[in-house]
């Protein structure tokens, strides 16, 4: 990046909505599309953000877009900046959200997949396929640190590079 280059990032939001209990997490399989870029791939709600609207709106939006629900409660877990993820080398910048509450009952599958109720334990011990990179992320997404992570995941080729981050 030259002096004068600014870091132009298309933001996005993303959303792990809990099950009432807490033991659960809603996670799309993206099963739908051949040409999907994350096929195979179970992931978070979520999605890049409208011009006129807030990080909270937009996550809002999302949920009730991908998964039919009605946030009635979430919490800000975290923010990642990740240069070079897009499949053309974009930057990316994600506000990772905890959804706790929620009004609705979701449909089964979306356009990208299949929706489905996984164990948190397992989502977290890597017994589903997700990218390589929410791995270093997701145990700060379900852990009791109540402090907001700010991260930086570098992407080249495909794959991430580095990470770092704090909590503030």
């Amino acid at each position: 990046m030259s002096a004068n280059s600014y870091y132009q990032p298309i933001i996005g939001t993303l959303g792990y909505v809990l099950s009432p209990d807490g033991a659960r997490v809603l996670l799309v399989h993206r099963n739908a599309r051949a040409q999907d870029e994350h096929l195979g791939k179970y992931n978070g709600l979520g999605g890049k953000l409208d011009p006129l609207e807030s990080v909270t709106e937009g996550m809002r939006r999302e949920i009730a877009e991908e998964a039919g629900l009605t946030v009635d409660l979430m919490r800000l877990r975290g923010t990642i900046s990740w240069p070079g993820f897009g499949k053309n080398g974009e930057d990316w910048l994600g506000f990772i959200f905890l959804i706790e509450a929620f009004s609705g009952t979701p449909p089964g599958a979306n356009e990208e997949g299949t929706l489905s109720w996984e164990p948190v334990g397992r989502l977290l011990a890597g017994e589903l396929p997700v990218w390589e990179g929410d791995r270093f992320f997701l145990p700060l997404v379900f852990d009791d640190d109540p402090r907001p992570f700010h991260g930086v995941m570098p992407y080249r080729g495909g794959r991430p590079v580095a990470w770092r981050f704090e909590r503030l």
